[in-house]
């Protein structure tokens, strides 16, 4: 979709607030990613996890898990604590994309393949992407990287 036909949503396209954190322990390590999507009064929990992974895959993961999940364009407000996610997606990818993925230091980009769901999942949206800071006391941030904690230790249990 381009930023024209993004611009142009249905004006019955719904509004939905998203949020997302991912972490590991160690770092790599197992991991958990959280994501809460709310809409309309209604609010879905997703989470899940990995045996050996890294903080910036799990809160890749959870953006990625997050915008799949929505079955229709919608406008999107997106909170993240990652701040390696908020700047990739609004200020690096471009550059990397120029440079066939390749970063200013020309070397390959990591997590290549979860920065290329995420950009195939938000194109039929549109998506504003908010830092927040984590572990600052809002309430649905703490939410989520209680999820991704569980997760994180349900994947250690099994």
């Amino acid at each position: 979709m381009s930023d024209e036909e993004r611009e142009a949503l249905p004006a019955d396209a719904p509004f939905v607030e998203i949020w997302t954190d991912g972490g590991c322990k160690p770092n790599p390590g197992p991991g958990g990613w959280g994501a809460l999507l709310r809409s309309k009064g209604h609010e879905r929990a997703l989470s899940g996890g990995e045996k050996e992974t890294t903080n910036n895959r799990m809160e890749l993961t959870a953006a990625a898990e997050a915008l799949e999940a929505l079955n229709r364009p919608c406008h999107v407000t997106l909170h993240t604590d990652s701040e390696y996610l908020r700047n990739g997606i609004t200020r690096w990818h471009t550059g990397w994309v120029r440079r066939n993925w390749r970063n200013a230091a020309g070397d390959p980009v990591k997590n290549l393949d979860l920065w290329q769901r995420i950009l195939a999942a938000e194109k039929q949206h549109k998506v504003e992407w908010l830092w927040v800071r984590g572990h600052s006391g809002n309430a649905n941030n703490e939410r989520v990287d209680q999820m991704a904690t569980a997760a994180r230790e349900k994947i250690e249990r099994d």
